[in-house]
């Protein structure tokens, strides 16, 4: 079989890697680019499963790449999705304290948003009630008038067909296999690309180090699972966060107000026991699964981050009222029991360094003359992806023709 010859082979069908071959079809519009994607579709994992939220950009810390690329990346998706005429619900997020305790931590997000050049407003409780009457704060609140909600399939479908016009070659069903010097092999055939991009998400660390890097990080994967809410939608107005554990890099069970204006409750952060636990032991890879559990077994013993106390809490969420009465502590009034369904789980792609036993904070990009490596793309990943395709391109491809 003749090898495929593309200038950029992207391997991830992601919205990180969309984007990518969206701003490459731009800079360099007389190459040729394939993307590769081993399911029937495209963003059928964290893309696809994302809760559609923009963030605004006020968590991370200033000098990070996350805290770089948030605050662009969400004016950019936003004016994307106004572009192409997709559902875009700019509702806003109130973070709210449920203690006066925790009013010195939320003052380090308003410093940390100011320093990032995020627009936030401080309220007190009871400017609070007149943003979001339902909304129970304690102490002061913040509010983001720049997050917002999106569809992320319809923005990763609609990226898709810009790339298909643009004569883009996207392989669907197409499985990278390994590496041999400059062949990549595929259940597809083999390409020999004149740069890599490794976009793969939930397997971008393994990609990476049959390039030889990334040696030092493992995926540690984590469940994300929402509460879907069958009560009267109008019960909040506004996303409503909690103020974070500063020991955890997730933001706590809070209410999201969807694009189409429902309401759900969550995530979770339940450790997976392989890359793509969904269901059950639907699929189950026992490989993946006993190499997990040794470093979950690490963490648990030694309670790096808190592990072991995240885990036995997470475990608990499977129950929707222990759930449902987590986010109570959010809001005036809410009838626990209308959240009945659980919705479609996703799998954050978390990197763990393996020498320390320390959560990857930030985005990791590793990358050679020949390849260059995506990884750690968890959110703000998704409200990134356009600015991240930016910054690719200006920062690691200045060369490429």
């Amino acid at each position: 079989m003749n090898p495929h010859s593309p200038d950029f082979l992207i391997i991830g069908g992601g919205v990180v890697g969309l984007a990518l071959a969206r701003r490459l079809s731009q800079k360099f519009s007389d190459s040729q680019i394939t993307l590769l994607e081993k399911e029937f579709e495209v963003a059928q994992h964290a893309s696809g499963r994302n809760s559609g939220v923009l963030h605004a950009g006020f968590y991370y810390p200033s000098n990070s790449l996350k805290a770089r690329l948030c605050v662009e990346g969400n004016r950019a998706m936003r004016q994307y999705c106004l572009e192409q005429d997709l559902p875009l619900n700019t509702c806003g997020k109130l973070v709210v304290t449920r203690s006066v305790e925790e009013n010195p931590e939320l003052e380090k997000l308003y410093q940390r948003g100011l320093n990032n050049g995020v627009r936030l407003e401080r309220l007190t409780p009871e400017e609070v009630q007149e943003r979001e009457p339902n909304a129970k704060s304690q102490g002061l609140a913040l509010f983001s008038p720049d997050t917002a909600t999106v569809n992320p399939n319809l923005v990763c479908q609609t990226l898709k067909r810009e790339l298909l016009a643009k004569g883009v070659q996207i392989a669907l069903d197409t499985r990278y296999l390994f590496r041999r010097k400059k062949s990549i092999h595929t259940n597809q055939g083999i390409y020999q690309p004149g740069f890599v991009i490794n976009a793969a998400g939930l397997y971008a660390d393994k990609i990476a180090q049959d390039f030889g890097f990334g040696k030092q990080y493992t995926l540690l994967p984590f469940k994300g699972i929402y509460l879907g809410y069958s009560g009267s939608d109008a019960v909040i107005q506004t996303h409503i966060y909690p103020v974070p554990d500063p020991r955890q890099p997730f933001l706590g069970v809070h209410f999201t107000k969807t694009v189409d204006g429902h309401v759900k409750i969550g995530p979770t952060a339940i450790p997976a026991l392989w890359r793509e636990n969904y269901q059950g032991l639907k699929n189950i890879n026992l490989r993946e699964t006993l190499e997990i559990l040794w470093y979950e077994s690490q963490l648990f013993i030694q309670n790096s981050f808190g592990f072991r106390d995240l885990a036995l809490s997470e475990i608990r969420k499977y129950n929707p009222g222990y759930f449902a009465k987590m986010a109570q502590t959010l809001v005036k009034e809410i009838d626990t029991h209308q959240f009945k369904h659980f919705l479609k789980p996703g799998i954050r792609a978390q990197l763990l360094n393996i020498q320390s036993l320390e959560l990857v904070q930030d985005f990791v990009i590793e990358g050679d003359q020949d390849s260059l490596h995506i990884l750690n793309a968890v959110s703000p990943a998704f409200t990134c992806a356009l600015s991240f395709a930016d910054y690719i391109c200006e920062n690691w491809l200045t060369q490429k023709t």
